[in-house]
């Protein structure tokens, strides 16, 4: 079968390479694939300067043109979200069960207690919607939003702690150094807007929790334009961006000019591809000056919009305002938009922490769905929410009558997906009457990445990169599309 990136690879050869080419030869080949670059952006000026070769047309109907992945790092408990569980109220403070636990293992935080007891959720339930979800009452602006929603009860994952986990979900592995979904974007469907990354990043800011580190949006063995940019939310947005005091736009321009006609110099001489991407990325940083200050301007955005998403949308870097930037960066044709809200890690005094984390993200989740769909984006723009896993049924140390805890579970959680072609008002898979083991239509994070590809138009498994003498892809030599998910 055709690598989806093949002809792309094979654009990228070293002119270098022994082949019995005298050096004339090669500066002549390099000459032309420099003039074939040059002709490509003369003709599709949206396509990023530098890239290898123009992006290639996906293989599969396109759902979505674009992703906002709300990932909710720490991981909330599917049992005070979405997996509604009335037998361990009924069960509270009792031992799990062995034939429910089967001798599986435990994470070493609650391997040596010498009780499990169950805990059921002190929120309450209802159903919502056509589709009948059931929504804790904490969350009830998504609640009223739950016919968008394709709920996936399902997930599961290898990964028992955070950072394996956190990995495994942005990066299709435990091991750090893979590239992260939005670089495979990048790399396989190029930018819609040439002025922005592909692939932008937004941190909720002073929430603790986990450290999130830039690897998790890094691009790995794939070119380095292809990295995550992070946004910022005080003056300096994305950093070393801004000209130092008294250099203008237009001495910025000389000085690239003349740096690029050295690197182009340099590229003659050498085989290092990195000055392309060099060259790619100062070009990108120029253009940037000016289209980042415009998309974090919210001066265009009516009163009824800001009250849309909440009081705090107001405060630069809250989740809130994250959400209406994730929406303004939609619309400017950024690629993969990643949102992360750390703080989720309730390993105790989980009533007041999930009933905190809640109040930060229910209102601004649901508008940011409200807001897309309102402008005709939610067709085309596949949203995403869950963390790395989900939370035990047993509490995690002592279990008192206000205040409980809950440790890492990778064997069965919840998330769901809204608009993009994924599909509306679904509920699909099952977990045992514990919320410990999937019974039905089991999703694993690789199957979650492909059905995402999918949306996407890429087949999974022809969105690859060789490395080391292997081709390799987000899903490895793993994962299905789940085509119940697809509407």
């Amino acid at each position: 079968m055709t690598s989806f990136n093949e002809n792309r690879n094979m654009a990228m050869e070293n002119p270098f390479a022994p082949s019995g080419l005298s050096r004339r030869q090669a500066l002549e080949r390099l000459g032309h694939g420099l003039g074939a670059i040059a002709l490509g952006t003369l003709l599709n000026p949206t396509a990023a300067e530098g890239s290898e070769a123009v992006a290639p047309a996906p293989h599969l109907p396109v759902r979505a043109k674009r992703v906002i992945f709300l990932f909710q790092s720490g991981a909330p408990s599917q049992i005070e979200s979405f997996d509604y569980k009335p037998l361990l109220n009924k069960m509270h403070g009792e031992e799990l069960p062995d034939s429910v636990r089967k001798g599986q293992r435990l994470t070493g935080m609650s391997s040596n207690q010498a009780s499990l007891p169950l805990v059921g959720s002190p929120f309450a339930f209802a159903q919502h919607g056509k589709s009948g979800a059931w929504v804790s009452d904490q969350m009830p602006h998504v609640a009223k939003m739950v016919d968008e929603l394709c709920i996936v009860k399902s997930v599961y994952t290898e990964a028992i702690n955070h950072g394996p986990g956190v990995t495994f979900m942005q990066t299709g592995s435990q091991f750090p150094g893979r590239p992260s979904f939005g670089s495979w974007l990048s790399y396989g469907l190029g930018s819609e807007n040439r002025d922005l990354p592909a692939f932008i990043v937004l941190v909720t800011n002073g929430q603790g929790g986990q450290p999130l580190v830039s690897r998790l949006w890094g691009s790995g063995f794939l070119p380095g334009k292809h990295d995550g940019v992070q946004l910022r939310s005080d003056a300096n947005a994305v950093l070393y961006l801004n000209s130092p005091n008294g250099i203008g736009r237009e001495s910025r321009r000389q000085a690239l000019d003349r740096l690029q006609e050295l690197h182009r110099m340099q590229l003659a001489e050498t085989e290092d591809p990195e000055l392309e991407t060099r060259i790619a990325q100062y070009e990108l940083a120029y253009r940037m000056q000016a289209s980042i200050p415009d998309v974090t301007n919210l001066a265009d955005e009516s009163e009824s919009t800001l009250e849309l998403y909440g009081s705090d949308v107001r405060t630069p870097g809250t989740y809130a305002a994250n959400c209406l930037l994730a929406r303004r960066l939609a619309e400017r044709g950024v690629r993969f938009i990643q949102l992360y809200h750390p703080g989720w890690d309730h390993h105790g005094s989980l009533l007041s922490g999930f009933r905190n984390k809640c109040q930060q993200t229910d209102q601004p989740t649901a508008a940011l769905l409200q807001d897309l769909k309102a402008r005709g984006m939610l067709e085309d723009t596949l949203v995403v929410w869950g963390g790395e896993f989900g939370r035990t049924n047993y509490c995690q140390g002592k279990l008192s009558k206000n205040e409980f805890g809950r440790d890492h579970h990778p064997r069965c959680f919840t998330m769901w997906m809204a608009g993009g072609g994924a599909k509306p008002g679904t509920v699909y898979g099952t977990t045992d009457d514990f919320s410990y083991n999937v019974v039905e239509n089991g999703v694993h994070v690789h199957d979650l990445h492909a059905t995402m590809l999918h949306l996407l138009g890429i087949d999974h498994e022809r969105l690859t990169f060789k490395y080391q003498g292997r081709h390799f892809r987000l899903t490895d030599v793993h994962g299905r599309v789940v085509k119940e998910l697809v509407g």
